[in-house]
């Protein structure tokens, strides 16, 4: 399915190139009223990043979230900076469909594995960004300021015992950038792990950008900046997807 998704600092949807707060573009629309243009188009699913809780939990926007929650007709997945079961259960709580976990699963992989033991693997995406260097794949931390020296196979083989589902993985060379996904990563992803739901993310910036990841197995594709600036509708989108 196609996935938008939008990005939110104090209440406001914004886009940061490559994940660089100082390369922030603000959008003049409220996220409800954009999420609900996009389930009005087709959209069955969501994903929202709270980027103000991805710099400090402290400051999670949970008011703004369980309001676009309760408005928006569409389960919706969240993520940005989730570092505690508290994190989890306060968004599940407020009625977000999934919780979004990426650092953290590799900096505290016990820990995280006592939340997929506690709410179950439906209700966990692990968001693994990666930066391929000599065709291996490293999970990169923090917001993409450092590179850990696991793989994402080896995270993967290491979840999936806990009940590991649904991975949301990103080229960061790609993010942002309009100018396609890593297909081969993805297809090589889903032949080595079929019962894997994995969610492309990053790079979408054509209508044939969406086409090229039919083949794949991906369960999901995530598009953010280009339904923002217009490069295509969230319908063509979803019509294209669903052809």
């Amino acid at each position: 399915m196609i996935i938008p998704a939008l990005d939110l600092i104090n209440g406001e949807v914004v886009r940061l190139q490559q994940g660089d707060y100082a390369r922030q573009t603000t959008f003049e629309y409220s996220p409800i009223t954009k999420f609900k243009e996009y389930v009005d188009a087709g959209a069955k699913y969501l994903h929202l990043v709270d980027l103000d809780g991805a710099k400090d939990p402290e400051a999670r926007q949970l008011k703004v979230i369980s309001e676009i929650v309760k408005t928006v007709d569409a389960p919706i997945q969240v993520g940005g900076g989730i570092r505690s079961r508290e994190d989890i259960e306060n968004l599940l709580n407020i009625g977000v469909d999934r919780v979004v976990v990426g650092s953290t699963a590799v900096k505290e992989p016990i820990e995280v594995m006592q939340w997929f033991q506690e709410f179950g693997g439906e209700k966990i995406v692990l968001a693994l960004d990666i930066r391929i260097e000599e065709g291996i794949k490293k999970v990169a931390l923090s917001g993409w300021q450092e590179t850990s020296e696991i793989t994402i196979e080896a995270l993967i083989d290491k979840y999936q015992p806990v009940g590991l589902k649904h991975v949301l993985c990103t080229d960061i060379s790609k993010d942002g950038m309009l100018t396609g996904s890593n297909v081969a990563l993805y297809e090589e992803l889903c032949v080595k792990y079929p019962e894997i739901d994995f969610q492309s993310s990053g790079g979408i910036g054509s209508i044939e950008d969406i086409q090229v990841l039919e083949g794949t197995g991906v369960a999901g594709v995530i598009v953010g900046r280009a339904l923002l600036e217009g490069k295509f509708s969230a319908e063509e989108a979803i019509s294209c997807w669903q052809k």
